[in-house]
């Protein structure tokens, strides 16, 4: 006797799934989730804090904070740190640390303003500070990659040698910039449409930053290197390499920066580049980059930068003590990454 058929189920061998059933718009989502849905909330985030300060510089010093040339301040001064933050942020994205980027900064700027190096006019101050950003990158990344040195202690040992080397160098002394092409970009002569040129510079390494990391192989396998090593290596990635690339990366970044501090400047000395290392990782972190490594956002490093610099701006035209700025940047530290928390475990 043939044994009647028995009812199909959703989702079972040789039957089509049910379609799954669509949330309607607005079925209990709130307003403004569904507003933000498509966008990164952390990047909003950062975003208000940024508006938030901006309406209290305004608000206290409406004159000055708003001023066109206050403006050209503020990112005259983030740019510098900024293109540090961008080097930091591949490092972090890759699980590792570098504490030696602000001795980095300060060993290429006198090594790029001795007396023997101006000689050689601007192509020779820019390649030398180049060249020694990426040596020290490169020591950083043998110690670390092929040395098996833990990044806390190879980046801390190049701290302590790359400024004292610097110190060496300059014998306490500051070593004056006499090129003029060198110097004429740091006056105002030198805006273009009103814009700093080292803003132009800190946005041309943002964006090619921004692509290395989001659109290309090598952005891929340092998410991958941060977010499980091991797995990488199995997936065919070749891990000490990749790590090695990325401390390159990291002192190219320095030795761009240290050739913007000294067009700001127009000199060398050995403090340049203090605590540094602090300000760009606090940086990248409240950005959203994982310390832990395995996600990384360039775009929330730069919104970080900005952040911390509009900050010691408001200070500075208010004549507030540098102590309450340090404590006003902890307690900014501590609500991003709280912020950043909750937006990204709330269902």
């Amino acid at each position: 006797m043939t044994q009647p058929a028995s009812p199909a189920r959703p989702g079972g061998f040789g039957v089509e799934p049910a379609p799954p059933t669509k949330r309607p718009v607005g079925d209990g989502v709130p307003w403004w989730r569904a507003l933000l849905s498509g966008a990164d909330v952390r990047t909003m985030s950062l975003i208000g804090v940024l508006v938030v300060l901006a309406a209290i510089g305004g608000f206290t010093k409406p004159d000055e904070f708003l001023a066109v040339s206050n403006v050209q301040l503020i990112l005259t001064q983030a740019s510098i740190i900024g293109v540090v933050v961008v080097g930091m942020t591949f490092v972090i994205t890759s699980g590792g640390i570098d504490l030696s980027v602000g001795a980095i900064v300060a060993l290429a700027s006198v090594w790029a303003t001795t007396v023997a190096t101006q000689e050689f006019g601007f192509a020779g101050v820019l390649f030398t500070a180049v060249v020694v950003g990426l040596g020290c990158g490169l020591v950083n990344g043998v110690l670390i990659a092929y040395g098996a040195m833990v990044p806390f202690i190879a980046t801390l040992a190049m701290l302590a040698s790359a400024r004292g080397l610097a110190l060496q160098i300059t014998d306490g002394k500051t070593q004056v910039v006499t090129i003029p092409s060198v110097l004429e970009l740091g006056e105002r002569d030198a805006y273009i449409l009103g814009i700093p040129p080292l803003a132009l510079i800190f946005a041309g390494v943002t964006v090619v930053g921004w692509l290395l990391l989001n659109r290309t192989t090598f952005g891929r396998r340092t998410v991958a290197v941060g977010g499980n090593a091991e797995a990488a290596r199995l997936a065919g990635i070749d891990v000490r390499r990749q790590r090695l690339y990325l401390y390159l990366l990291s002192g190219l970044c320095c030795g761009i920066a240290a050739f913007m501090l000294i067009i700001l400047s127009g000199s060398g000395q050995n403090t340049n580049g203090n605590l540094y290392e602090l300000d760009a990782i606090a940086a990248a972190i409240i950005g959203g980059t994982l310390l832990t490594g395995g996600r990384g956002t360039i775009t929330g490093s730069v919104l970080g930068v900005l952040i911390f610099t509009t900050i010691t701006n408001i200070f500075a035209l208010n004549n507030l003590q540098s102590a309450a700025q340090q404590i006003a940047k902890g307690a900014i530290i501590v609500a991003a990454v709280l912020v950043q928390r909750r937006t990204s475990t709330t269902p």
